[in-house]
């Protein structure tokens, strides 16, 4: 029986699949190979870029003009920029895959001699060249993971490839095609021997366009889906194909890791007479995020980059990005942290990612929260606004500004602070916590769910040197509430202005309303 797929390129034969090569324009990359083009493939991890490689170098081997070759240089990370040993790696991979794959001989002789008679600044080169010329066929190249390279190596295979380019494809590869995560000008090329950066133009100025393998579309994430109803009768409902749209955006991995939570590893979704239904969807969300799965685990770690706080930060706290180089953002993009929307607006690349921001950035404050007993709960078990609303009061008097400094982001400490203790409150007893958030906005939006109860508030920050944000937030409340068809809400502003009197002295909260009238308990804290 097949499954969906989250480990490594996809098996047709083992996994429910989209045809790889119908995942980008395959005319386009096929008249770049005719016409002996450079160029790169890049994408966000576990997107299928490996996939896609290895049937177009199924296909060109299948036709017979070309002799393609995959190789994935990842192993060669760890020499970093031990030049010798990086291309010792590189070539000898590069011949192993190629035997592997193809069932060309004689090449791991041919690395030993080449490696044994060269300098490893001209090693790959003569590798390349002198296969190509006792090849039959043109050689096309997939190299992948190139971006996992660093330093004088990644310079010194780039201008090695740059060094033979014009021998193509006689002496040296027809078609060479780089893939990662990172478009080209982001690599990370630093001669340690020179004094900045080198651009990554100057090592690989040969490079005929970047292409970038994109995520599923609706129609695509409900043929993958589909394909589990044929084969074993077990239906989607239409809510739930689109709730695992609307979730993950068509990032491929999410879609895998969702269906096949909900297929292989809940108990009612074991049961193939059991629809896949919304609540089904949103369990196996909620326990991705709670295992932190590799990939979103590997995703939050980027939080830790300044260049990532930069602009995760602001965007957290709903203010303005400001002067943010443009390959800062395009390295989020290619990331696949953000998107861009609406004519070039960036956001959150999908709900799922959403979430797991905040969450990752609270875990500090959590983790240094003492226990808090769950006093917002009434004997039967049902969360009660007002009893929350004195627990949270009480808790932020007594622990708020202690755990300001556990937060690893400064700029929005308080919202983290908060977040981490509302998560307290819906753990455990079956609530959500969801939170809203954007460039400019000036604000976020949390809406919590605990059984009957839906609760909407709204975080705003007083900044030093800005006016009062409490009519602007109860306009914006407003707007919230509607959205969420609540007649009630929070409102809490946090103090950050300087000189001001304590937390205990200052924290305060009263009851106002919105312009419409809606009923809001506001927090001054």
């Amino acid at each position: 029986m097949r499954f969906f797929n989250t480990e490594g390129p996809v098996r047709p034969e083992m996994h429910y699949v989209l045809p790889p090569l119908g995942r980008w324009d395959l005319d386009e990359v096929l008249r770049m190979i005719a016409q002996q083009k450079y160029f790169l493939l890049h994408a966000p991890r576990q997107t299928g870029k490996t996939s896609c490689l290895l049937a177009l170098m199924e296909r060109l081997n299948r036709e017979g003009h070309y002799l393609a070759v995959y190789a994935n240089l990842e192993t060669a990370q760890a020499a970093r920029e031990n030049i010798e040993l990086a291309m010792t790696d590189i070539v000898q991979t590069i011949a192993d895959e190629a035997r592997a794959d193809t069932g060309e001989q004689g090449l791991a002789e041919l690395a030993d001699d080449v490696l044994s008679n060269n300098a490893p600044t001209r090693a790959l080169r003569a590798f390349l060249t002198q296969w190509c010329e006792r090849s039959s066929r043109p050689l096309v190249l997939f190299l992948d993971e190139v971006d996992a390279l660093v330093g004088d190596t990644l310079v010194s295979l780039l201008r090695q490839l740059r060094g033979g380019y014009r021998q193509r494809p006689r002496s040296f590869p027809n078609t060479i095609v780089l893939c990662g995560v990172r478009d080209l000008r982001d690599y990370r090329i630093h001669a340690s021997s020179e004094d900045g950066p080198i651009t990554g133009g100057s090592a690989f100025n040969i490079k005929a366009k970047s292409l970038r393998l994109g995520d599923f579309n609706a129609e695509e994430v409900n043929t993958l889906l589909t394909e589990h109803t044929q084969e074993t009768g077990q239906i989607f409902t239409p809510e739930a194909l689109v709730r695992v749209w609307t979730l993950t955006q068509g990032q491929p991995w999410l879609v895998n890791a969702l269906a096949y939570e909900c297929c292989f590893e809940l108990p009612a979704g074991r049961d193939r007479a059991h629809p896949i239904c919304v609540d089904l969807i949103d369990q196996a969300k909620e326990n991705l995020i709670l295992r932190r799965v590799t990939h979103l685990d590997q995703l939050a770690d980027k939080l830790r980059e300044p260049r990532v706080r930069r602009i995760i930060e602001p965007m957290l706290a709903g203010n303005a990005l400001g002067e943010i180089p443009a390959d800062e953002r395009d390295y989020l993009i290619d990331l696949g942290l953000l998107r861009r929307v609406n004519g070039g607006g960036l956001t959150v690349a999908n709900p799922i990612y959403r979430e797991v921001l905040p969450r990752t950035l609270a875990s500090g404050p959590n983790d240094a929260m003492p226990q808090i007993r769950p006093t917002w709960l009434t004997a039967t078990g049902e969360l009660d606004a007002e009893m929350l609303f004195d627990a949270f009061l009480a808790f932020w008097r007594q622990h708020g500004e202690a755990l300001l400094g556990s937060a690893p982001y400064h700029e929005i400490a308080p919202h983290l602070v908060l977040m981490a203790f509302l998560q307290r409150v819906v753990k455990g007893g079956g609530g959500t916590l969801e939170r809203e958030y954007a460039i400019g906005r000036g604000r976020m939006d949390l809406c919590l769910r605990y059984g009957r109860l839906t609760l909407g508030m709204e975080l705003k920050v007083w900044r030093p040197g800005a006016a009062d944000p409490l009519t602007e937030g109860l306009t914006q409340l407003d707007e919230y509430l509607a959205g969420l068809n609540l007649d009630s809400g929070w409102l809490v502003i946090f103090d950050r202005r300087p000189g001001i009197p304590p937390l205990t002295e200052r924290l305060r909260s009263e009851d106002t309303q919105t312009p419409s009238g809606r009923a809001v308990r506001l927090v001054r804290a």
